[in-house]
């Protein structure tokens, strides 16, 4: 029974992914608000982003709302901030609450805040420069969402989230002099399932974020960066050394269709001592000018903190930081 349960839900993971690749290709690097496709959780980045199979945080929401259906805690709260290449600062929050012990479900709520910086905004004008100084603009943007996961089964897990997505790039002076804000909003899906086989430890899983309709700021119509990914995770200690507590060792792999790159691949592996001390390591394949990510965390008494580091090439380095707080 549980081997065609299998089958089905591998058969129809791959239905999805291909399908996707259709409807991706007339639109590859046509995508804006790519400020959605940056990995938020410190824990996440450091595992490569090869997320999504793994439950029992917050954070899950940024990449697979379905993780999120297994909540051992009542609540849950996740703080994540970083400075990204070109100093662009990313604040996030994610909120869960599972009332009566889960059996209603698991609601949630995120925050996802983006600070561009100051630039200095300029027109073109009939001058010796070509141009005039407009004054100083702060581009931002902001995803604000609610999501709801559920166990359908002890081992089928179901979750999702619509949020309102936002960029403001500041006001436009035109010739004419009228002045113009050049602002977008949309509704946006994001939706996933993992599936636990029943074989030791090992789960599949498959994700579907950025689901929108076509947007646009004046005239060129453009796309949220939807992104197509199926995983699988399992604990290497299954093998290594079954039967104990003091180590684990999570190995997980994503394959992910985006609709603004190429398709590549997430590896992450993280290694937990005495369910306190934690290592983590990851690789993305098909980049440029990152590909490894590394880090570390503590967690005790439903506290976690966690850090990541990821080497950015020309831009420098990426530190990541979370915290997790569960009662």
């Amino acid at each position: 029974m549980y081997s065609k349960m299998v089958t089905r839900y591998l058969i129809l993971m791959f239905i999805l992914f291909g399908t996707s690749s259709l409807w991706a290709q007339a639109k590859l690097a046509q995508s804006g608000f790519q400020f959605l496709s940056v990995s938020q959780d410190a824990r996440a980045a450091a595992m490569g982003s090869a997320f999504t199979t793994v439950e029992g945080t917050p954070n899950a929401i940024f990449y697979n709302p379905a993780g999120l259906a297994n909540m051992n805690e009542q609540f849950g709260v996740a703080v994540n901030y970083f400075n990204f290449i070109a100093d662009i600062r990313h604040a996030s929050l994610a909120l869960s609450y599972a009332p009566a012990n889960g059996e209603y479900g698991v609601f949630s709520f995120s925050v996802q805040s983006v600070d561009y910086g100051d630039l200095e905004g300029t027109q073109v004008w009939p001058n010796e420069q070509g141009f005039v100084e407009t004054g100083v603009f702060n581009p931002q943007a902001l995803a604000i969402g609610l999501g709801y996961s559920r166990s359908l089964t002890n081992r089928f897990l179901v979750g999702g989230q619509i949020k309102l997505v936002g960029q403001t790039l500041g006001s436009s002076a035109l010739p004419t002099g009228v002045t113009k804000e050049n602002v977008a909003n949309v509704v946006a899906f994001d939706f996933g399932t993992i599936y636990k086989t029943g074989f030791k430890s090992l789960a599949f899983g498959m994700s579907v974020r950025n689901f929108s309709q076509e947007i646009k700021f004046e005239e060129e119509g453009f796309q949220l960066p939807l992104t197509f990914r199926i995983g699988l995770s399992i604990d290497a200690m299954d093998f290594l050394m079954p039967d104990q507590d003091t180590h684990k060792l999570l190995v997980t792999f994503d394959a992910a269709h985006p609709r603004s790159f190429a398709e590549y691949v997430n590896f992450g592996t993280e290694y937990i001592f005495m369910n306190t001390f934690i290592l983590r390591l990851g690789y993305i394949s098909g980049h440029t000018e990152y590909n490894y990510s590394l880090g570390f965390g503590v967690q005790k008494f439903g506290l976690h903190i966690n850090y990541a580091y990821q080497p950015f090439g020309v831009f420098g380095s990426v530190n990541r930081f979370s915290v997790n707080f569960m009662f």
